[in-house]
C-alpha cells in the first residue's frame, strides 16, 4: 500500500507538472516602436482577459537568430520578427507558421552626411550596423545593392550585427558609418543632427512591405489552438487601440522608451507607420531571396501560412 501511495503521488505530481506547463504561454519580441501593440497587449492585459487561466510570458530577445532558437528548443510559443528571417527558418523545415502581421513602418539606412552624402556613394569598405545576416534590414540592403551595385551581396562583408540600441549608439560615435535601423531610433538618429537617411526602406523594396510579422510555432498551434486564436484576438484589440487611443498609447509607451509622450506619439502617427495585422510583402520577399540564395527556391506563400 505504501508503494502504490508513493506512485500516486508521483503520478499526480507529474500531472500538476504537465497541466502547469500547458497553461503558460511564451511571447518573443525584439527593439522598436514596430513592436508597439505588443506593449500595449501587455500593459492593458488584453491576452490575460481572454485567457485568464494561462501565465502569459513575456520575452525580449536581441534578434531573430535567438528567437529560432528558443522555437526550436520549445521556449516559445509566438513570435515576433521581419518576413525574411521567418522565411529562413521556413525554407529550413522549421515547424511555425506566418499567424498576422503586425506593422508597416518607415525603416532606412542611416549615416552622417558628411562622410556618405547618399546611397550612391556607399561603398563595401564602410561598417553598417543592423541586426544580423538574414534580418530584414539584411535583405532590404541586398535588394539595394542589387539595383544599385548588380550585386545582392555586394555588402555582406561590411555587415556589424548590433542591437538597435547599440546601433544608433555606435553611429552616433562614429564607431560604425552606416545603420539600418526603424522606429524609434531611425527617427532619434535623424533628429540627432548631421544624419540622414540616404536609403528608405520602401526604395529598396519598390513599395510597402509588413515590416514586422507574428509567427507560431506548429506544435503551439496543434497544441494550443483556442488560445492561438485568443492571441490573434488580443492582437487585433491591441491595433484597434493604439489606432483610436493614440495619446494614451504614447503615454503606456513613453515610460517603456523613457522618452516624452509627445515624441512618442509623433512616431506612433507618423504617416508611414502603420498597425496591421494584413500582411504585405510575402510573395515579392519569397521571389527575391529564392533568387539570389537566401532561400532554396521550393517555398510559396501557402507553405508558411497559418490561414
Amino acid at each position: 500500500m505504501k508503494k502504490i501511495s508513493i506512485l500516486i503521488l508521483l503520478l499526480s505530481i507529474f500531472l500538476l507538472v504537465s497541466c502547469s506547463d500547458d497553461e503558460s504561454v511564451t511571447v518573443a519580441e525584439q527593439y522598436g516602436l514596430a513592436y508597439a501593440p505588443l506593449q500595449i497587449m501587455r500593459e492593458k492585459a488584453f491576452f490575460e482577459e481572454l485567457e485568464p487561466d494561462t501565465e502569459i510570458k513575456w520575452v525580449k530577445l536581441g534578434n531573430t537568430a535567438a528567437i529560432r532558437e528558443a522555437v526550436l528548443a520549445g521556449e516559445v510559443d509566438l513570435g515576433f520578427m521581419g518576413l525574411p528571417p521567418f522565411l529562413i527558418g521556413a525554407d529550413k523545415g522549421m515547424d511555425w507558421k506566418l499567424i498576422a502581421g503586425l506593422s508597416v513602418c518607415p525603416v532606412g539606412l542611416v549615416s552622417a552626411s558628411s562622410v556618405i552624402p547618399d546611397f550612391t556613394a556607399l561603398d563595401s569598405s564602410y561598417r553598417i550596423a543592423l541586426p544580423q545576416p538574414g534580418s530584414i534590414q539584411h535583405i532590404l540592403l541586398s535588394m539595394a545593392a542589387e539595383k544599385e551595385k548588380g550585386d545582392a551581396a555586394f555588402y555582406d562583408n561590411s555587415l556589424v550585427t548590433m542591437k538597435h540600441p547599440d546601433g544608433m549608439t555606435a553611429l552616433l560615435s562614429g564607431s560604425v558609418d552606416a545603420h539600418f535601423t526603424s522606429p524609434p531610433y531611425i527617427f532619434m538618429e535623424n533628429e540627432a543632427g548631421g544624419f540622414k537617411t540616404i536609403l528608405s526602406g520602401s526604395q529598396a523594396f519598390g513599395g510597402d512591405f509588413s515590416f514586422i510579422g507574428a509567427m507560431a510555432a506548429g506544435k503551439f498551434i496543434k497544441d494550443s489552438s483556442g488560445k492561438l486564436e485568443s492571441f490573434i484576438t488580443a492582437l487585433e484589440k491591441s491595433i484597434d487601440f493604439i489606432n483610436s487611443h493614440p495619446g494614451e498609447s504614447a503615454r503606456l509607451l513613453s515610460g517603456i522608451y523613457d522618452l516624452p509622450e509627445e515624441d512618442i506619439l509623433e512616431y506612433i502617427t507618423h504617416e508611414e507607420m502603420e498597425y496591421t495585422t494584413e500582411i504585405f510583402g510575402l510573395e515579392r520577399f519569397i521571389t527575391f531571396m529564392s533568387d539570389n540564395g537566401y532561400l532554396s527556391g521550393n517555398l510559396a506563400p501557402e507553405d508558411v501560412l497559418y490561414r
